[in-house]
């Protein structure tokens, strides 16, 4: 059974209710109440703990230990531009239960190369990965949702040479892929893929998932694959090697049924992790200790 309330740090003061907007069909901006604990411990290997969600504001330490309380012992932050990515490495110092990516997102690419500042940017991405704690470069790749036109070219350039820090610096490379696969999958070949990539929030369908299978990719499933509407998710989770799934959230968006429209957070991730052994027809306790397991091959261990 759920507990009643969501953890803490993620309940609002009763001087905060009056700034809470009004509900808007299923959109509640108040955190949903926590799961029960998983089994096995296991990591979120994508969260944003420096975006704000509504009016609750949370500490990167309260963050964790309210995820702690539910068997999610450690996460992976991730940086999206050169603010996030400097608040990242912050992060990993701060607190041994994150490891930490750093990339210029493929829809701030764009941006950065019409100010001129692209080349820049992927110099101090590279300085900021140096660090013994960032383990990834990411998220980058591609997104054709929500850029078009010109803004493809910046994409695909900066996805290359991300793709060209990561081997260089031999970390994982995180995968922002939305609307691209096929594009992805291309550049990948061509460039020749780091030896762990993550296609981080999986979106594709089964034969994207045999594709990772094929080259040895990680696919990491995000609340999504709980949605209704997401049964090419579930399908690709049903044919992808269990050696290859990884879990996450993306907080604080894509929050997993029944919460769907409320704010995300790394004590979540039980919800889809029992999605997973449901769609799988995976004993819970092995559930959670393959993706452990594989959370710690794909970006080397927390300790």
């Amino acid at each position: 059974m759920c507990n009643s309330l969501a953890p803490a740090p993620y309940r609002a003061r009763d001087d905060e209710h009056e700034a809470l907007p009004a509900e808007t069909g299923t959109s509640r901006k108040d955190y949903p109440p926590a799961p029960e604990p998983l089994p096995v411990p296991v990591m979120d290997n994508h969260t944003h703990l420096d975006f704000r969600h509504g009016v609750i504001e949370v500490s990167v330490r309260d963050a964790l230990d309210a995820a702690e309380s539910v068997g999610v012992q450690g996460a992976v932050q991730v940086g999206c531009d050169l603010e996030s990515s400097r608040f990242t490495v912050k992060a990993v110092d701060a607190d041994p239960r994150l490891l930490g990516a750093v990339a210029i997102h493929p829809n701030d690419a764009p941006e950065y190369a019409e100010r001129g500042e692209l080349e820049t940017a992927l110099a101090e991405i590279e300085q900021l990965a140096g660090h013994p704690r960032i383990r990834a470069i990411g998220e980058t790749g591609l997104d054709f949702f929500r850029t078009q036109g010109e803004g493809l070219a910046h994409q695909r350039y900066s996805f290359r040479r991300h793709i060209d820090i990561a081997k260089r610096l031999d970390l994982t490379l995180q995968i922002h892929d939305r609307d691209a696969h096929d594009d992805v999958v291309q550049v990948l070949r061509e460039e020749g893929a780091p030896d762990r990539v993550v296609f981080h929030c999986f979106s594709g369908d089964e034969e994207l998932a045999r594709t990772c299978n094929e080259h040895g990719w990680y696919m990491s499933f995000a609340g999504t694959m709980t949605f209704k509407n997401a049964g090419n998710l579930r399908g690709a989770l049903a044919v992808a090697e269990p050696g290859r799934i990884l879990v996450e959230t993306d907080s604080p968006f894509l929050t997993p049924h029944p919460h769907r429209g409320r704010p995300n957070a790394s004590y979540m991730v039980p919800y889809t992790v029992r999605a997973m052994a449901d769609v799988t027809g995976s004993d819970l306790a092995e559930l959670c200790s393959r993706l452990a397991k594989n959370t710690v091959d794909a970006y080397g261990s927390w300790a």
